[in-house]
Order: structure tokens, then C-alpha cells, then sequence
């Protein structure tokens, strides 16, 4: 399994301790989810934005057809 080393400021590795701790989780749990979180969120959005454009086209698509 490939790693990857990530650089936070004190503060953000304090937040990151204290909420990881809150939920009864590492810190290597919680900031693994929150990735895989926000890269599903992004992947969700496109699928969401590209369905909405081929709707609202879909007249001139058939036209240009």
C-alpha cells in the first residue's frame, strides 16, 4: 500500500488530535475518511453538474444532431 506524507500547523494537527479523539478514532482514521470524503463529494458534484448541463441542452444537442 503507497503512503503519503501530509504537513499541518500545529493548530491543524491539534484540531485534527482533538476531533479524531472526540470520535473515539485515530488520527489516521479520521483524516483517511475525511479525504476519501471530500474526493467523493467532488465526484458527486461533476456527475451532478454534467447531468444538469446535458439536460438543459438536450434540445439544442437534437437540433445540432
Amino acid at each position: 500500500m503507497a503512503g503519503l506524507n501530509l504537513r499541518f500547523t500545529d493548530e491543524e494537527l491539534e484540531a485534527l488530535r482533538e476531533r479524531a479523539a472526540a470520535e473515539g478514532r485515530s488520527m489516521q482514521a479520521f483524516a483517511h475518511d475525511a479525504v476519501m470524503s471530500a474526493i467523493n463529494e467532488h465526484s458527486r458534484l461533476f456527475d451532478e453538474a454534467a447531468e444538469h448541463v446535458l439536460k438543459v441542452s438536450e434540445e439544442l444537442n437534437r437540433r445540432l444532431a
